[in-house]
C-alpha cells in the first residue's frame, strides 16, 4: 500500500466519490507543482494550441478561454500528468487497474467575468464510452465559493441528461424530448444536494464525467485559473459520436474502431495496477 492510500485516499473517501460522484482532496500536489501548473497554465495563454477557444461573450467584461490537449507540447503539463500524484488517485477513485490519460484542459475566467458555465455533464460531449473514468480539477489561485466548480451529488448514476448548447441551449445533438432535461437546479437550489468546495491551490476535486456540474462567473479583482486531466479506466471504449465532440479528435475514427479499447499513443497509459 502506498502512502496515498493511507495517508490522503482511504476506503471512506472513495466510497464516498463513488457514491457522489465528486470529492475533494486536500494539499494533494505541492507547492512546486502548483508552480509549475501555473506557469504551464501562462505558456498555454502566451501561445494556444489549435484547440482554444474564447467561452464568453464579447460584451463580458472579463474573459472566459479555455484549451485542450497541449500535454505534448507544455513539459509541465505533461509531468503532472505522468509524475504526480494524480493518476494514482484517480486509480483509486475509479478502481481501475489501468489509468489512461484521455486530455488535458485548461480553463481560466478572468476578474470580473460574467459568463456562467450552465449545469452540465461532460461525457456527453466526449468520443468514449464507459463508466470507469474521472476528471481532476485544480485550481492554481484561490477559489471563492462563488467561483468554485458546484456538483449535484449522485447525479453519475441516472444515465445521460440531454446535452445543449453552453450559449444558446440548444438541443443541437439528440431531439428535443428523447433525453431527461436537466434538473432546474438553480430555480430551487435547496431541494438538491450541491457539493462545492472553496479551494486553495494544491487542492483538487475529482469527479465523474456523468456528475453534473457548473460554476458562477468571478466576481472582483481575482483571477480563476484551473488545470484539468481527464482519466479514463478498465471499460473505456472509443464512441465515434455524430456531432462536434470536445475536445475533438480529427481522423481518430479511421485509427481506432468503435467500440475498441483507448490504445492509441493520444492516450497514454499512465498507470498500471
Amino acid at each position: 500500500m502506498t502512502a496515498i492510500d493511507r495517508t490522503v485516499i482511504d476506503d471512506a473517501t472513495v466510497q464516498q466519490y463513488r457514491t457522489d460522484g465528486c470529492i475533494i482532496i486536500r494539499g494533494l500536489f505541492t507547492p512546486d507543482e502548483v508552480e509549475a501548473v501555473r506557469r504551464g497554465i501562462e505558456t498555454n495563454l502566451a501561445e494556444p494550441g489549435p484547440l482554444f477557444g474564447v467561452a464568453s461573450q464579447p460584451d463580458d467584461p472579463g474573459r472566459f478561454v479555455e484549451d485542450f490537449c497541449n500535454w505534448q507540447r507544455i513539459p509541465e503539463f505533461e509531468d503532472i500528468a505522468f509524475n504526480s500524484k494524480a493518476a494514482d488517485a484517480a486509480g483509486l477513485l475509479m478502481g481501475s487497474s489501468v489509468v489512461r490519460l484521455f486530455h488535458d484542459h485548461t480553463l481560466v475566467k478572468e476578474p470580473g467575468t460574467r459568463q456562467v458555465t450552465p449545469w452540465h455533464q461532460d461525457q456527453p460531449y466526449y468520443n468514449v464510452d464507459g463508466f470507469d473514468n474521472t476528471s481532476m480539477w485544480m485550481p492554481v489561485d484561490p477559489i471563492a465559493p462563488e467561483s468554485t466548480l458546484e456538483f449535484l451529488a449522485g447525479s453519475h448514476t441516472g444515465g445521460w441528461l440531454i446535452p445543449r448548447t453552453f450559449r444558446t441551449e440548444q438541443a443541437k445533438w439528440f431531439p428535443e424530448g428523447t433525453l431527461a432535461e436537466m434538473p432546474p437546479i438553480e430555480s430551487d437550489r435547496a431541494a438538491y444536494d450541491i457539493r462545492g468546495w472553496a479551494m486553495e491551490p494544491g487542492d483538487v476535486v475529482y469527479f465523474h464525467m456523468l456528475t453534473a456540474h457548473h460554476a458562477y462567473g468571478v466576481p472582483g479583482a481575482n483571477r480563476r485559473r484551473a488545470f484539468s486531466l481527464r482519466f479514463l479506466g478498465d471499460d473505456a471504449t472509443h464512441a465515434p459520436r455524430p456531432w462536434r465532440t470536445s475536445p475533438q479528435f480529427e481522423g481518430l475514427e479511421d485509427e481506432l474502431p468503435a467500440g475498441a479499447p483507448m490504445e492509441h499513443p493520444l492516450f497514454p497509459v499512465l498507470r498500471t495496477a
